[in-house]
C-alpha cells in the first residue's frame, strides 16, 4: 500500500511513528521532530512525527491534557512547514474533523472507539490515511470488522495498530500471534511499542509503565512481521506531561531502531512460513 508517498507493507523496511505523547510546548515539538527526523534520515526509515493537541483520555481531570486545537494544529503545521516531515494527530468523537485533516497528513483513532462506527466512518471519510488503534478489548480478527465499515467510505489508506490486549487489572499484554491474524485484513500493521507496556491507571490518578521493557516488546513485533512502529519518545520522559513512564528517552532512539532494523531485515528475507501452514 502506497502510504503518504512511501510503500509499506511486509515487502518493504518498516516505518515509523513517533514524537511526545502530547504537545507540551512549541519548543518541545520543533526539538523531537527535528532530532527525529536527523535520526530517521541517517537510517533511511520513512517517518511519520506524531503529537496529541489534546488527550483526551487521561486517567484523571487533572492531567494535562495539551495545548488544544488552534495552538495545537499551529504548532504541527510549523513542524511541517520548517522540519519537513508529515504528522499525525489524535482525534476524537468532538473533534472538528475537516479542520484537522487540512492541517495533518494522518488521523489516528484511540484504541477506546475502535467500536464507534459513526466516528470511525466520519474519520475515513476525511480522505486522508488513518491508523486505527485496535481495542484492547478485542481479539485482532475482530478488526476485520472494523477494515470493512472503513472500506465502505472509499478509503483504503488505513493502517491497524496493536497496542496490547487488556489482561487483569492496571495490566496490558502484547500477543504476538495477534499481529499474524491482523495480517488476515490485507492491511499494514503497525505496532505500538510504547503503550503496549502502559499500566493503565496504574498510578491511581495517572498511569504508569515500563519503559524498560519497550525494546523487547518492540524487537519481538519485528520477528513477528509488522508493517510499522509507533512509539513516543521524550527528551526527559520522567519530567513528561503525559505517559512519561512507558515514553522512550530519545537519545535512545536511534540505538534501538537499528536494532529492530536488523531484525526487521532477516524477518522480510526469510518470508512468513505461518502463511503456508
Amino acid at each position: 500500500m502506497k502510504l503518504l508517498d512511501f510503500e509499506v507493507g511486509l515487502e518493504y523496511p518498516f516505518f515509523l511513528i513517533a514524537g511526545p505523547c502530547v504537545i507540551e510546548s512549541e519548543a518541545l515539538a520543533m526539538e523531537t521532530a527535528a532530532y527525529l527526523k536527523q535520526v530517521t534520515d541517517e537510517l533511511s526509515i520513512n517517518f511519520i512525527y506524531k503529537s496529541s493537541y489534546d488527550k483526551a483520555n487521561r486517567t484523571s481531570t487533572n492531567s494535562f491534557r495539551g495545548l488544544g486545537i488552534e495552538e495545537g494544529l499551529r504548532i504541527l503545521q510549523k513542524v511541517k512547514d520548517e522540519i519537513g516531515v508529515p504528522v499525525l494527530t489524535d482525534v476524537h468523537e468532538d473533534t472538528p474533523l475537516d479542520e484537522v485533516a487540512s492541517v495533518v497528513d494522518m488521523m489516528q483513532t484511540p484504541a477506546f472507539l475502535v467500536r464507534q462506527t459513526n466516528f470511525i466512518q466520519n474519520v475515513c471519510k476525511q480522505g486522508i490515511p488513518v491508523n486505527i488503534k485496535k481495542g484492547q478489548f478485542q481479539a485482532p480478527w475482530d478488526m476485520q470488522n472494523v477494515v470493512d465499515k472503513v472500506f465502505e467510505t472509499g478509503n483504503q489508506q488505513i493502517t491497524l495498530c496493536d497496542r496490547g490486549t487488556s489482561f487483569g487489572y492496571n495490566t496490558l499484554i502484547s500477543d504476538m500471534r495477534g499481529l499474524s491474524s491482523m495480517r488476515s485484513t490485507g492491511q499494514p500493521i503497525v505496532f505500538d511499542a510504547t503503550h503496549s507496556v502502559q499500566q493503565p491507571g496504574g498510578q491511581g490518578g495517572t498511569s504508569g509503565g515500563q519503559r524498560e521493557m519497550v525494546p523487547v516488546v518492540a524487537r519481538a513485533a519485528a520477528a513477528v512481521g509488522v508493517s510499522g512502529f509507533f512509539m513516543e519518545t521524550h527528551p526527559n520522559p520522567n519530567e513528561a506531561l503525559s505517559d512519561g513512564p512507558n515514553m522512550i528517552p530519545i537519545d535512545k532512539m536511534s540505538e534501538m531502531l537499528k536494532a529492530l532494523q536488523d531484525i526487521d531485515c532477516v524477518t522480510k528475507k526469510n518470508g512468513f512460513l505461518e502463511d503456508q501452514l
